[in-house]
């Protein structure tokens, strides 16, 4: 085995995995190679959480075979979670030599690859199987990163599986329980990050709020930044996704405090009515909700916040919806992630009556991405002329600007020179443009 073509769907906890599969493999001496070049291995970490997302799983692995038509095959991931059985009688796989590895034996994907390509000869359209129990997983799976890509800003998992079982979610059946990394592992990385040139780190979880409740010592995702934030000074860490209930004042003061964290916060809704928020299993009100966002508001003033909402989940009425667009309206946030409730196969969700036709649906996701819209234009016009801190994506844009967001997560593109790229630095927000912000260099500014 020479070289290996990893392919990855779906969240940023499979990203950050995909890179410690990169990892082994590179130090082991094997070439990673892209999508159009000839693979002896071909690793595919899969997503399911939309039956949309298990269908492009499985059409990848139809390319990949197609592409790579004598390369072994390695499929992980969600999908090979819930779909192990199914993949094991997939006649696009019969005659091929291929392996399924789930969620909790990830940690073992690469050296069970090379170990398999030196000493074992496998039957062919017989896969290796080697899925383990997610829902008894006690441990977090070690998946060490060298380097996240190219990529200026690098993804760290510090915790994985979700005990909430909403009943649209089909994650806490493919991920098992929350399992966090020990403070100490997750510091190491964040140095290696650190030293490997990345200037913003993005804590990422499956249920990252849940860091630390089945760790020793009482540890929490505040105080792990606290040590994350002192241990590496010079790099900035943004949270991803943090339910509402689980922000608190010893988060957003430890915010304020330390430079180093980013004022952005996402934060899931789901539903802007009461009664759908039940049926989805959310353990909060929409006043709840409120209270939380103004607390962050009132903290953090110039703070992003995101808020991801569904549109017609089974049971939503007219009347759900309005009340729902009229609470999203009296709310400050900065942005939307709108998503169209779909099927999951498996949830409870799923068996519901009173599903939301499709042409209803659609209706309601424009109707809330142009709330998003206007709530998008109006954060952006509240920043203008303010100087932020911009991390500069690695390639300018189409029109030859530099571009990057800002530590409060506004898309800036300006002028500068190339010794720029890949760095932070400091920007002027002048004028709206095409959905980003235009801005000036501002040199010897003090962040």
């Amino acid at each position: 085995m020479n070289k290996v073509f990893i392919t990855t769907l779906g969240c940023k906890v499979n990203q950050f995995e995909s890179a410690a599969f990169k990892t082994g493999f590179e130090q082991e001496g094997i070439t990673i190679v892209s999508q159009n070049e000839e693979a002896d291995l071909i690793v595919i970490n899969t997503c399911a959480v939309t039956a949309a997302a298990g269908a492009q799983s499985r059409q990848t692995i139809r390319q990949a075979l197609r592409h790579n038509p004598a390369a072994e095959i390695i499929i992980t991931g969600c999908y090979a979670e819930l779909a192990a059985e199914e993949l094991a009688e997939a006649k696009e796989l019969q005659g091929r030599v291929y392996s399924l590895v789930g969620n909790s034996k990830k940690e073992g994907l690469v050296a069970g690859a090379l170990n398999r390509s030196s000493s074992f000869t496998q039957e062919f359209g017989v896969p290796m199987m080697n899925m383990g129990s997610i829902s008894n997983a006690r441990e977090i799976c070690r998946l060490p990163v060298r380097r996240f890509g190219e990529r200026s800003r690098a993804y760290l998992r510090v915790q994985d599986g979700c005990e909430s079982f909403c009943t649209y979610c089909i994650v806490p059946y493919t991920r098992g329980p929350s399992r966090s990394l020990p403070v100490n592992e997750a510091v190491e990385q964040a140095r290696i990050f650190t030293e490997e040139g990345h200037k913003e780190i993005v804590l990422t979880g499956i249920h990252l709020g849940c860091y630390g409740k089945d760790l020793t010592g009482n540890g929490t995702l505040v105080s792990l930044l606290e040590k994350l934030t002192l241990a590496t000074p010079q790099t900035s860490y943004r949270i991803s996704s943090l339910e509402p209930m689980e922000i608190n004042e010893s988060l957003l003061s430890l915010m304020r405090e330390r430079k180093n964290i980013q004022p952005h916060l996402h934060i899931p809704l789901q539903s802007g009515s009461n009664e759908i928020l039940a049926r989805m299993n959310r353990r909060y009100t929409t006043d709840q909700f409120r209270e939380v966002i103004e607390l962050c508001h009132e903290r953090l003033p110039d703070a992003a916040i995101g808020i991801d909402i569904l549109a017609g989940f089974p049971g939503e009425t007219d009347a759900h919806f309005t009340a729902a667009t009229s609470f999203l309206q009296s709310l400050y946030c900065s942005y939307l992630h709108v998503f169209p409730y779909s099927i999951r196969p498996g949830t409870v969700a799923a068996r519901f009556k009173e599903h939301v036709p499709k042409i209803i649906k659609d209706a309601r996701v424009t109707q809330l991405r142009s709330i998003s819209d206007a709530k998008k234009n109006g954060f952006y016009q509240s920043q203008l002329q303010q100087i932020r801190p911009v991390l500069v994506e690695g390639r300018r844009d189409s029109d030859g600007l530099l571009k990057g967001f800002t530590d409060n997560y506004i898309a800036v593109r300006f002028a500068g020179p190339d010794s720029l790229l890949n760095g932070v630095t400091s920007i002027r927000l002048l004028i709206m443009k095409d959905n980003s912000v235009i801005g000036e260099r501002v040199e010897h500014h003090e962040n």
